[in-house]
């Protein structure tokens, strides 16, 4: 095992002292090309060019004499130190800090950065990324290769969003660039690079006050307090379908979170889109009705989160969105489950009225691969001032379970 392992971050600014001490005495240096050709790196120290961390640490673990691994940025943010400090390595592992490329975009753009979303992304999994940027007003995106600024771009199509894109931060190379997301796949972007999204509301005017946790947004969540609230906290008029009842079980199911698309087809009044949307989760609110697709935008801006609205009818509008991972189905029938089913989203709920529509709708969920359950939800509304009923529903509620493949 090496004797020592300091990881040094490095921001392009001359070296600390305490950093210049570490690699004077290094007898193994693991880095990118730009790190090992730093003139402070010893000419008799081995080198690593650091590609795979798990490779360069089982590495490092063999080594007998004292290792330093260099890095862009703040190391101990989404860097090398959580890899290195693997228990399977049995590394004791010091750091020397340096900004992190994510504090030094936000410094270039003059913005302040402790209500943003910082996620990375890869090319296996930018969905995940990109699906932050459209729930969230402000993102800050660790880029690689394969899932760039013009990638980003692609899979926002429809949703409008400012880059600022900070390439190759603390070299003579870095450079600046605010332009519309529109526009950031007709070029050609070097790596490594930051992208800082933002676009949407923030939350009215709570959000010009100042937070207390970083990673959200400024006076968020806003609105009343809970999930599967009453129909007043929407404007007082919910269509079919939408009681606080069905609603909550509906989402309870679908458990909508960060980093999720949940399509909501058939969004109605858009109780369901804007609570699904207040999870943290994107959501696109397709509707046939103008009226209901307006409510829903008016609800979304109220309650201070962000989706988007796709005026349209089911099954054909789908055809065009970006794969959900959860869908909700208030309407439409067996015809809208079967052409969701296709699109092999995690979890489907719908709902009927008669058991004929649910034994109809749980045929299209089993024929689409999917395990069904089906409740029948009873809910009496009493009139507290006289404990007399008011109102009684009844509801099948079906959901559908993604079978695994063997």
């Amino acid at each position: 095992m090496a004797d020592r392992v300091t990881v040094i971050g490095w921001d392009g600014s001359p070296l600390t002292d305490a950093a210049r001490s570490a690699l004077g005495a290094a007898t193994l240096v693991a880095g990118a090309a730009h790190h090992l050709a730093l003139p402070e790196v010893p000419p008799r120290a081995e080198r690593i060019r650091l590609g795979s961390v798990a490779l360069a640490a089982r590495r490092i673990a063999q080594h007998r004499g004292t290792a330093v691994v260099l890095a862009d940025g703040d190391p101990g943010f989404f860097g090398v130190v959580r890899t290195l400090r693997a228990p399977e390595y049995g590394l004791e592992v010091e750091v020397v800090p340096a900004v992190s490329s994510v504090a030094a975009a936000f410094a270039r753009a003059g913005m302040p950065w402790d209500d943003a979303r910082i996620v990375v992304a890869h090319s296996r999994d930018l969905r995940r990324a990109v699906n932050v940027c459209r729930a969230h007003p402000k993102v800050a995106v660790l880029t690689s290769p394969g899932a760039g600024p013009a990638e980003l771009a692609l899979l926002l199509d429809g949703v409008h969003r400012t880059f600022v894109i900070c390439e190759e931060l603390g070299t003579d190379r870095e450079q600046v660039t605010v332009l519309t997301s529109d526009k950031a796949a007709d070029h050609v972007w070097r790596d490594p690079n930051v992208v800082i999204v933002v676009g949407g509301s923030p939350g009215g005017a709570a959000a010009q006050g100042t937070g207390w946790l970083a990673g959200h947004e400024v006076g968020h969540p806003t609105g009343p307090r809970g999930w599967g609230l009453p129909a007043h906290a929407y404007g007082g008029v919910l269509g079919e379908g939408e009681s606080v009842q069905l609603r909550t079980a509906q989402l309870a199911r679908l458990g909508p979170q960060v980093g999720d698309l949940v399509w909501d087809i058939g969004a109605g009044a858009g109780a369901a889109a804007v609570e699904a949307a207040r999870f943290g989760a994107a959501v696109i609110a397709v509707d046939a009705a103008p009226e209901s697709c307006e409510r829903t935008a008016a609800l979304a801006r109220r309650h201070g989160v962000q989706l988007q609205v796709v005026h349209g009818r089911a099954p054909q509008i789908l055809e065009d969105l970006p794969e959900p991972d959860v869908v909700r189905v208030g309407g439409g029938g067996a015809e809208v489950v079967t052409a969701c089913a296709a699109r092999r989203p995690e979890r489907i709920v719908t709902h009927a009225a008669t058991r004929d529509e649910a034994e109809s709708l749980g045929r299209a969920l089993a024929d689409g691969g999917y395990d069904v359950e089906c409740a029948l939800l009873q809910s009496v509304d009493l009139d507290t001032s006289a404990w007399v009923e008011r109102e009684r529903s009844v509801v099948f509620l079906l959901s559908g379970y993604r079978v695994p493949h063997p």
